[in-house]
C-alpha cells in the first residue's frame, strides 16, 4: 500500500499543489513554519477523515477561503484508489472514494492504512490514559470495521446517558428511562472491552520483542490492558453507580476510562521508569503498529514521521530507520543531515519554502 500522489487546493498554507511520492522513502525538509507538517496532515486526513492536530475542519482551510480539497491516489492490491476530501467552512465535509460519495466519514477507515509518528507520541507513556485509549482506538478502527461501529455506538449511548443524568436533576421523572441507556452502554461497552483486550494480547509480545532489541536485551516490558470495568461486570457497575453518576452528572465507569499498563521488572514505567525507558517503550509501541497492521491486512501501512528523528538519540534513530525497509515512509525534518544519508536510503526529496515545494528525485 502506498500513496502515489496528493493534490491540494486551499489546504492550510497551500493555494494549489500536486506531489508525486516515491514508493519507498520520501524526505520533506525546510525551516519551521513553512508547511511541512501540513503535507503529512493532508495524508493523514485522507486515511482517517480527521486531522491529528485535533482541530476543526475549518482550521484546515486556507485563510480567507470557504473550502479546501484534498485528492489522494493510493495504490492498494495493485489497483489505484482515488480519495477525495472536500472541507467546508460551515458545512459537513464531503468524502468520496473513486468518485462515489461516502455516507459516513467512518466508512473511509481501512482504505488507506496510515501510521503517524510525531514528537508527541514519545510522551504517550507519560501522558494520561486518554492518549493511550486514542492509540488503541485509532489502530483498531483502521483494521476492524466491526470495532469501529461498536465504538461509535458506545460513544453515542454514553453521550445520551450522560445527558440524561443531567436532565434528571431538573426532571426526576426521567429517571425511569435510565435503564434503557444503561442497557445500551453495557451492550456496546462489552464489545469494546473484549476487542481491546484481544488487541493488547496480540500487541504485547510485539512490543516486548522490539523493546528488548532496542535496549540491547536488557529490558522486556510487560504490556497489559487495564479496563476500568470488566465486560462481565459493566451492567452491574452501571446500576450500582447510579446515585454517584447522578451526583456527578456523568458516567463514572466504563471503557471510556480504560488504560494500558507498561511494566519492567514489575514496576509501572509511567511512575518508576527513567526518561530513556519511557521513550524506548513509546518507540516500541509505535513500531509495533506496523507489524499489527501487516498481520491484520497482510499489507504494509504508510508511515508518516513528523520531525521525530531530532527527538531521538542515535541508537533509537538507528532502530527506527532500520525498521523502514518495506514501508513507504514520508519524513519531515529541518535538514538532511549526514546521519539520515548514512542510515536511510533516500528516494525522493521535497524542499518546502512558504507553501511552495520543490521536488528532487534521487
Amino acid at each position: 500500500m502506498i500513496i502515489k500522489s496528493i493534490s491540494l487546493q486551499d489546504f492550510r498554507n497551500y493555494e494549489s499543489l500536486e506531489l508525486t511520492f516515491d514508493k519507498k522513502n520520501n524526505i520533506i525538509f525546510g525551516d519551521n513554519a513553512q508547511g511541512k507538517t501540513n503535507l503529512l496532515e493532508a495524508c493523514f486526513v485522507s486515511g482517517t477523515s480527521r486531522s491529528f492536530r485535533n482541530c476543526h475542519d475549518s482550521e484546515m482551510i486556507r485563510f480567507g477561503m470557504d473550502e479546501a480539497h484534498i485528492k489522494t491516489i493510493v495504490e492498494k492490491n495493485g489497483r489505484d484508489v482515488r480519495i477525495d476530501i472536500h472541507l467546508k467552512k460551515n458545512k459537513k465535509k464531503g468524502i468520496a472514494v473513486n468518485r462515489v460519495p461516502l455516507k459516513r466519514a467512518s466508512d473511509l477507515f481501512g482504505i488507506l492504512n496510515i501510521i503517524l509518528f510525531s514528537p508527541d507520541d514519545l510522551e504517550i507513556i507519560k501522558q494520561g490514559p486518554q492518549e493511550r485509549r486514542r492509540f488503541l482506538d485509532t489502530e483498531l478502527c483502521q483494521i476492524d470495521k466491526i470495532y469501529l461501529s461498536d465504538l461509535s455506538q458506545y460513544k453515542k449511548a454514553l453521550m445520551n446517558r450522560n445527558q440524561l443524568l443531567k436532565d434528571i436533576y431538573n426532571e426526576p421523572s426521567l429517571r425511569d428511562t435510565l435503564p434503557v441507556w444503561n442497557e445500551k452502554v453495557a451492550e456496546y461497552g462489552k464489545k469494546v472491552i473484549r476487542r481491546r483486550e484481544a488487541f493488547v494480547l496480540d500487541l504485547a509480545p510485539i512490543v516486548k520483542d522490539i523493546h528488548k532489541n532496542l535496549s540491547g536485551g536488557r529490558e522486556e516490558p510487560v504490556v497489559t490492558y487495564s479496563p476500568d470495568v470488566t465486560a462481565e461486570a459493566i451492567s452491574d457497575v452501571l446500576e450500582k453507580n447510579t446515585e454517584r453518576d447522578l451526583r456527578a452528572g456523568t458516567t463514572t465507569a466504563g471503557p471510556h476510562r480504560d488504560d494500558i499498563i507498561f511494566e519492567i521488572d514489575g514496576k509501572d514505567i509511567r511512575t518508576f521508569g527513567s526518561e530513556g525507558q519511557k521513550r524506548t517503550c513509546a518507540l516500541s509501541l509505535k513500531l509495533s503498529e506496523i507489524k499489527m497492521i501487516e498481520n491484520s491486512i497482510h499489507q504494509e501501512p504508510v508511515l508518516l514521521l513528523d520531525d521525530v528523528l531530532s527527538e531521538l538519540d542515535r541508537n533509537r534513530q538507528k532502530m527506527l530507520l532500520s525498521s523502514l525497509n518495506d514501508v513507504q515512509t514520508i519524513v519531515t525534518c529541518t535538514g538532511i543531515d549526514d546521519f539520515i544519508k548514512e542510515r536511510m536510503s533516500i528516494d525522493r526529496i521535497f524542499e518546502v519554502k512558504a507553501g511552495k515545494v520543490n521536488c528532487e528525485e534521487i
